[in-house]
């Protein structure tokens, strides 16, 4: 015990202050000096992609992120929202470290042997020839059900097959699970809930199948949309049986009512599905699988899902057997080629996306045949920060925050659409706004914290002060003219018709934002029981998709709080056909 709380300490002091602890170039070698290789890697050496046992032998030296947390760091990389993840996520024995983190952020972090030479990534171009060797030397093994891509679509649906009965793996290219679903800072809309009836919310399925179809500009594919719309309060009911809390309510742009669920207290809804599909996935034994890339679906001569070749970080290429395969790798908001050939007009837009995000699952099904829908309809999120990649969530205009252009003077309300909302910030004069709002909202939203903790936030101890600080010299006007609209239930400026806070107790907040690359409402063309189409509209044996690979639900423009009722209800719906047919087929 001594020897792990010894070994913890000296981690937590290399990496505030960046000191070498041994004059070994690598952490390989400087566990080596300590121990030897064994303090790390089994004997005979086996690494697995997954790097599993590694794992845990840094557990069983430094303790857990709890016990790692250092609340003395200006930014602690162990609490941070990507939860529990893999220690070789960011530290890695023969090659460089690599902060996590900073493929969002900027966190200037000395890492623990950070002079250590950097290797060649081995997650680079698909090797065409390795993928037929590949599948001339035929599987290595023989699943039920493989998933692609552990964002919550890939664990809803892998979930929903093994309950259903299946064998079932699932494959994360990246080396931890999440997604772009990790990164989900808004709610999960439904209809029809007891959080709904406890708050006396009138809704109706009719109106959220309204809603969207007029969001989507009436584009979206109606039968995906009455099944989101009916399946929404079982989805909400669902994540409840697996440990999830969806208590909180909130309203999300265009949407007539309050129908966004997400965790009380105003967490982040993302994280907190995450971690409670990651755990269901341990208590259910389900075989999740990271740095595995998937390169290759393998049909069958009937046309016929076969299995999948999938790359290995340490196993290398290898073919693995299924009678179904669901595609849940997301869309392709940080895939810049293809959103330069799909949307041109965007091609130098930030993107508020995971760096996972690179359109792997559209890759693979157009490869074999697969129609695409909508594929190139691409949304702007109005309010990522100016100068950062991380999104402001749409709820924090729900709960209360005004926008204003850089006069400090509101333009459009608040609650409109997505794509409205980041055409009207695009056409003011310096194509940007600022979010303002009070201590009042950040008492009501825990995120926001995290904002100001990223330093993204201007302060100031009144309004005249905030004003005088960002430059926008007609706010305090602006904030008066708010509060006498908020106090009389009517905005006469523009017809915003939920006001939950005014703008009175300080301190008062800005933050800068911009419209950014955000989420691609095209891709996989699916029926409703998220069977994949080919060109002639049949169904694609054994293959299945869900989540933002697909298109067709959302037509030209999503609704905030659709994305994750998508990847539960549609998540859930390909697991379970998966299993059926992959079961049948025995």
């Amino acid at each position: 015990m001594k020897l792990k709380y010894l070994v913890s300490a000296m981690a937590v002091m290399m990496l505030s202050s960046g000191a070498a602890v041994a004059k070994s170039d690598n952490l390989a070698s400087f566990h080596a000096e300590m121990d030897s290789c064994q303090s790390c890697h089994t004997k005979p050496l086996k690494v697995s992609d997954s790097e599993t046992h590694e794992n845990a032998q840094c557990k069983s030296c430094h303790g857990d992120y709890a016990e790692l947390a250092n609340d003395k760091l200006h930014f602690d990389p162990h609490t941070s929202h990507l939860g529990d993840i893999n220690c070789t996520s960011c530290h890695s024995g023969h090659d460089k470290p690599q902060l996590t983190c900073n493929n969002c952020h900027n966190f200037e972090m000395e890492m623990p042997f950070a002079e250590t030479k950097a290797k060649k990534k081995w997650d680079g171009a698909w090797d065409q020839d390795k993928i037929q060797k590949a599948i001339d030397k035929g599987p290595v093994e023989t699943v039920d059900v493989i998933v692609v891509g552990a964002g919550s679509a890939g664990f809803n649906a892998a979930i929903s097959a093994k309950m259903a009965g299946a064998k079932v793996v699932l494959f994360e290219k990246a080396a931890y699970t999440g997604g772009n679903s990790m990164l989900a800072a808004g709610g999960i809309n439904a209809v029809g809930t007891p959080q709904q009836k406890k708050k006396g919310i009138e809704d109706k399925v009719e109106w959220y199948f309204e809603d969207a179809m007029k969001g989507g500009r009436y584009k979206n594919d109606p039968k995906l949309v009455q099944i989101l719309a009916e399946e929404s309060a079982g989805a909400v009911k669902w994540l409840e049986s697996l440990g999830a809390n969806m208590n909180d309510l909130k309203r999300s742009g265009g949407a007539r009512v309050e129908r966004t669920h997400r965790p009380s207290g105003g967490a982040s809804v993302g994280p907190h599905i995450i971690d409670t599909l990651r755990k269901a996935a341990v208590e259910r034994d389900i075989d999740v699988r990271v740095n595995s890339r998937i390169e290759k679906i393998v049909l069958n001569d009937d046309k016929s899902v076969a299995g999948v070749v999938v790359h290995g970080r340490h196993s290398g290429y290898n073919m693995v057997a299924a009678d179904s395969v669901v595609l849940a790798t997301g869309g392709y908001g940080m895939n810049k080629e293809m959103i330069a050939y799909y949307r041109p007009t965007m091609k130098d837009m930030t993107s508020s996306n995971n760096v996972t995000a690179t359109g792997d699952g559209i890759l693979l099904a157009k490869e074999i045949g697969a129609s695409m829908t909508d594929i190139d309809w691409v949304q702007a999120h109005p309010t990522i920060g100016k100068d950062s990649r991380i999104l402001i969530s749409e709820t924090v205009r729900g709960v209360g925050a005004i926008m204003v252009n850089t006069d400090g003077e509101r333009f459009i309300d608040e609650l409109t659409t997505r794509d409205r909302a980041s055409d009207a910030i695009l056409k003011q004069k310096d194509q940007y706004a600022w979010l303002v709002f009070d201590e009042q909202l950040v008492a009501k939203k825990k995120m926001v914290r995290g904002y100001d903790h990223l330093g993204m936030l201007s302060k100031g101890n009144t309004i005249e002060e905030l004003a005088k600080i960002t430059g926008m010299s007609k706010l305090p006007k602006t904030a008066s003219d708010y509060n006498k609209y908020q106090a009389a239930g009517k905005d006469d400026a523009f017809g915003r018709d939920d006001m939950p806070l005014n703008l009175t107790k300080p301190p008062f907040y800005a933050v800068k934002v911009a419209p950014g690359i955000h989420h691609t409402m095209g891709g996989v063309a699916v029926d409703t029981d998220a069977n994949v189409l080919n060109l002639q509209s049949w169904k694609m044996s054994g293959l299945f998709a869900a989540g933002e690979v697909t298109g067709g639900l959302h037509g030209f423009n999503r609704l905030g709080g659709n994305a994750i009722a998508d990847t539960v209800v549609f998540g859930r719906i390909a697991g379970e056909n998966a299993a059926k047919h992959a079961l049948e087929k025995k």
